[in-house]
């Protein structure tokens, strides 16, 4: 009996262990923000607000999940062919960890912009399309996401 034990125990010490030290599987904080104009200025911003928060919970050995939710003119943020931060989401998805952040894009204004510019549109890679901005929005909030618009 004691050899069986000998396992869950070891197993039940490294998760104290883990969790106690910021490892836990689930963030300990959740914050998604809007980006919904096509303004260096305003996604610069948002990139900052991203960096600053995910360095402050790295400090206090936490962790926070991110989600940059693009729409209307600020979808230009998320195309490869527009985007004028490209770079910058790049090194933000390279040391994000152990965070995580994620970058969406509202497929509605992306099938609007195909249809006036009259070519498919391609994403940053990594990019999520979701169906409605505005939709992924209201959920992520019904489910305690802060919510932040700069």
């Amino acid at each position: 009996m004691r050899r069986f034990m000998r396992p869950i125990i070891a197993a039940a010490g490294l998760l104290i262990a883990f969790t106690s030290h910021g490892f836990a599987a689930e963030p300990q904080h959740r914050l998604v923000i809007q980006v919904d104009q096509n303004d260096r200025r305003t996604m610069d911003f948002a990139l900052n607000n991203v960096t600053d928060v995910i360095e402050h919970y790295r400090g206090l050995d936490q962790t926070v999940a991110v989600e940059i939710m693009a729409c209307g003119p600020g979808l230009h943020m998320l195309r490869i062919d527009t985007s004028p931060v490209k770079e910058r989401i790049k090194q933000i998805r390279e040391t994000a960890s152990p965070s995580t952040i994620q970058f969406s894009a509202c497929n509605n204004t992306k099938q609007s912009m195909e249809k006036k510019e009259g070519h498919p549109l391609e994403m940053l890679p990594g990019t999520t399309i979701v169906p409605l901005g505005v939709v992924r929005l209201l959920e992520l909030q019904e489910q305690g996401w802060s919510y932040l618009r700069p």
